[in-house]
């Protein structure tokens, strides 16, 4: 018998504790290899950024801390103030600015990989760099989560793979077969995982994505959510198991989100 909850709790995960436990065996993990900056182990192409650019960087994400909490505090004022009449306006125009600051600061973080973080309008996709023309995440129809899923499978893209499109990966469309989605499934649970630690290190909710809602089968059985889940724990666990850029950005946001504005 499963004694497994239908839906495991993704907002109990990651507590306050445990955010300031994982941001500070990340610090670690930098520290041993490199120490300087108290926020990020940027390289500009294979070179590590002397003290004049770490203090730079670090100038640029206090000011990117304060926009953050100035965002969220807009956000929180607005829930409370505005009538029905302006709410989709305002989460429209909210969805807008905080990717606009997603954008930003990965694009600053990494600034040596020749990738940028783009919002598209469409269906994501990855381009690979050509030349001088850096690599694209173009993320969907301009959402903050489509960002952090599309920046999570970068992530988890080896080098090999951040040179073909949509790293390689096959996709089917909504309406897939069994087969199919299990397939789907199983490429999913690292990157969905990252998504999650991101998202939480933003203090926003976050729910798995089966990316199935026309399924012609019984989907009951899968384990995809619990398979997220147990992903998450892992590498909060052991977080040097964690993707090396994944590691830069879920220090950045954990330090943006859980210290104090100096």
């Amino acid at each position: 018998m499963n004694s497994q909850p239908d839906h495991p709790d993704f907002s109990t995960v990651l507590t306050t504790t445990n955010a300031t436990n994982l941001l500070n065996r990340l610090i670690k993990l930098e520290d041993t290899s490199n120490v300087g900056s108290s926020y990020t182990n940027l390289t500009v192409g294979n070179k590590k950024l002397d003290a004049v650019a770490k203090t730079k960087l670090d100038s640029y994400l206090k000011i990117s801390q304060q926009q953050w909490q100035w965002l969220n505090d807009v956000n929180t004022d607005n829930k409370i103030k505005n009538t029905l009449i302006n709410t989709l306006s305002l989460q429209k125009n909210s969805e807008y600015a905080l990717t606009d600051w997603l954008i930003s600061l990965f694009n600053v973080l990494f600034l040596g990989q020749q990738v940028e973080l783009i919002r598209g309008e469409q269906e994501p996709e990855y381009f690979p760099a050509q030349g001088d023309k850096p690599a694209r995440i173009v993320f969907a129809h301009g959402f903050f989560a489509s960002a952090l899923h599309e920046i999570s499978h970068w992530c988890i893209a080896g080098s090999e793979r951040r040179l073909l499109n949509d790293f390689g990966y096959w996709y089917a469309p909504d309406g897939r077969t069994a087969a199919q989605q299990q397939a789907f499934e199983g490429a999913e649970v690292k990157p969905q995982a990252l998504e999650c630690l991101f998202t939480l290190a933003c203090g926003r909710p976050f729910q798995v994505s089966q990316d199935n809602l026309f399924a012609s089968f019984d989907t009951s059985a899968s384990t995809f959510s619990h398979d997220v889940y147990q992903q998450v724990v892992q590498y909060i666990a052991v977080p040097q198991s964690l993707p090396r850029d994944a590691k830069t950005l879920l220090r950045t946001l954990l330090i943006i989100n859980t210290t104090k504005i100096i």
